[in-house]
């Protein structure tokens, strides 16, 4: 039996975006986006609920300000108490996983979507996605990008504006473009 579209897609092949099953799944999600930044207004038990609704899973207390955006939704893994502050996109073609605690700014992009270098195979439309991993209590500032296929430790610090472009280790603080690793100072003693 022939693989679909979708099948090479979550396997982190090459693909070409198109085909029944990825129309009717954008389709699903491009309405439930609209259903989910329709308002500001819902409490947070309420977008959590809409969250559940369209999401891989959603941990407790998880929370999305609205606008928001994903490519399909059933790829992006929220971990509890994750917050996402306005405008943040996260193109989910393969899993994105955001682990407990973490707190992304306003206006991140997370894009596990990645394209072939050749020329001739991006004339032909194809793509493929690298999974992304964020960890725990990890702090990401506005405006950073987070590039396919990276994984970014526990208890990190991303500046605002920082673009991603290769793992980031537990406990290190990133900044710049391409953003740069560097651990933190150490904590004086009181």
């Amino acid at each position: 039996m022939a693989r679909t579209q979708k099948d090479r897609m979550l396997a982190g092949e090459l693909y070409i975006a198109e085909g029944p099953e990825l129309a009717a799944d954008d389709q699903r999600n491009s309405e439930w986006l609209d259903r989910y930044n329709a308002t500001q207004t819902r409490t947070r038990a309420e977008a959590h609920v809409l969250l559940r609704e369209n999401l891989g899973s959603v941990g407790d207390g998880a929370y999305i300000r609205p606008p928001f955006h994903c490519d399909y939704g059933y790829n992006v893994h929220l971990g509890d108490g994750v917050f996402l502050n306005f405008n943040c996109v996260i193109l989910d073609v393969v899993k994105v996983t955001i682990g407990d605690g973490t707190q992304i700014g306003p206006g991140v992009q997370i894009l596990a979507a990645d394209h072939p270098r050749d020329p001739a195979q991006r004339r032909e439309g194809l793509e493929f996605g690298r999974p992304i991993v964020i960890g725990r209590n990890v702090w990401i500032g506005g405006g950073a990008l987070i590039m396919p296929g990276v994984t970014i430790g526990d208890d990190v610090i991303i500046g605002a504006g920082s673009v991603v472009t290769r793992d980031i280790p537990d406990g290190a603080t990133a900044v710049g473009n391409p953003a740069r690793a560097r651990n933190p100072a150490p904590t004086p003693e009181r």
